[in-house]
């Protein structure tokens, strides 16, 4: 067996430390997780997570300042969608790079 290692500068553990943090919280990770099916506004967002509304925009404010998620207004309300970049990820729910890494979240296959 052939073992390959990549070598990670600090800058990049780093960087990989910080969204590791941002993705450790519960409510973030939900918010993702619905965003997952498509655009969202903010009380739909509160409605499924059952979360109070200064709640649900104060980490869409997180996740949208770590580029995790955009926005755009129709009117009044302002919608979220995941930060994709354009590309397909054949079947994968989020990617995440950080430099020279690329971190990958799909859903467990039926039977794992």
């Amino acid at each position: 067996m052939h073992k390959t290692q990549a070598v990670i500068g600090a800058q990049d553990l780093e960087q990989l430390s910080g969204l590791f943090r941002l993705l450790s919280d519960k409510t973030r990770l939900g918010i993702l997780l619905c965003l997952t099916d498509g655009e969202r506004n903010v009380s739909s967002l509160c409605e499924q997570l059952g979360l109070p509304q200064p709640t649900v925009s104060h980490h869409l404010g997180l996740l949208r300042l770590n580029n995790i998620v955009g926005n755009r207004r129709h009117g009044k309300q302002v919608f979220y969608v995941l930060n994709r970049g354009g590309e397909s990820f054949d079947g994968m729910l989020m990617q995440f790079s950080v430099q020279n890494l690329l971190l990958q979240v799909r859903a467990k296959e039926q039977g794992q």
